[in-house]
């Protein structure tokens, strides 16, 4: 073959160079399209089945009642949104606190507030003996400071006791955004508490808020028993609630029974 034949052939070869990318990218971007389109639609079609959600109570994380070191930005979950289901008390509370199980959810319903959240307090505070009284000064089912009634109401009655007790509670509630851990430290701390660091409570109230939260938290879940409340009578709660049963005349028996 002559030298220009050979070039001739030469030309007529195409020359080789990168493949283009340009389709596998184009792959890659309608990829991410429909995951995005398919998230979206998920999200609208679960909001046409499941409706408009409800705010219910709330309570704090299970890391923070076993560990006091944690940021406070960190203590509280947020706001739950699911339906909450009929008003009903958990079987965890001992036998002196569900003594008073037809009062507690009138007073729940009363003021729009978990019935289980109510006998959480009262099971701390007096086990549900409403002659209980503390060192301090503190009375009743609630053990509220004398200076919250009038000077005409009897502290020790349960309804006026109760109606007190919640009215704090309620307030607490409002300051701390529905978040029950920190209503419970204001209940026990006083209201300045809330807006202050876990750090600065103190102790007294570092130990109401982890007694509290947890057996809230399981009285919530639809636990058959707290092992929170277990350990909290173990501590010292137990002498409490045999004044309570002594004072109720009831047979001594523990949660649940």
């Amino acid at each position: 073959m002559s030298s220009k034949s050979k070039a001739k052939s030469k030309a007529k070869t195409p020359a080789k160079g990168p493949k283009p990318r340009l389709s596998l990218r184009t792959l890659w971007l309608e990829i991410l399209f429909f995951v995005a389109l398919a998230v979206f639609g998920f999200s609208v079609v679960a909001r046409l089945i499941g409706g408009e959600s409800t705010t219910v109570f709330h309570f704090s994380p299970l890391s923070q009642a076993e560990d006091p070191d944690v940021p406070t930005s960190r203590l509280y979950e947020a706001a739950s949104r699911r339906v909450l289901p009929e008003p009903s008390l958990s079987p965890i509370f001992m036998p002196s606190v569900r003594h008073w199980k037809d009062h507690i959810l009138k007073w729940a319903s009363d003021y729009a507030i978990d019935p289980n959240l109510v006998a959480t307090i009262m099971q701390i505070e007096s086990c549900g003996d409403p002659q209980a009284g503390s060192r301090v000064g503190a009375i009743g089912l609630f053990q509220v400071m004398p200076f919250h009634f009038d000077k005409d109401e009897d502290p020790f009655d349960p309804d006026t006791n109760t109606r007190r007790g919640l009215d704090y509670l309620s307030t607490g509630l409002e300051l701390s955004g529905g978040h029950a851990g920190l209503a419970l430290a204001g209940y026990n701390g006083g209201h300045g508490i809330i807006s202050r660091s876990y750090e600065d409570w103190p102790r007294e109230t570092q130990s109401y808020y982890r007694w509290g939260s947890g057996i809230y938290r399981e009285a919530s879940a639809g636990w058959d028993s707290s092992p929170t409340l277990a350990a909290w009578l173990a501590a010292g709660g137990q002498s409490l609630c045999d004044a309570a049963e002594d004072t109720l005349d009831l047979a001594s028996s523990g949660p649940g029974n």
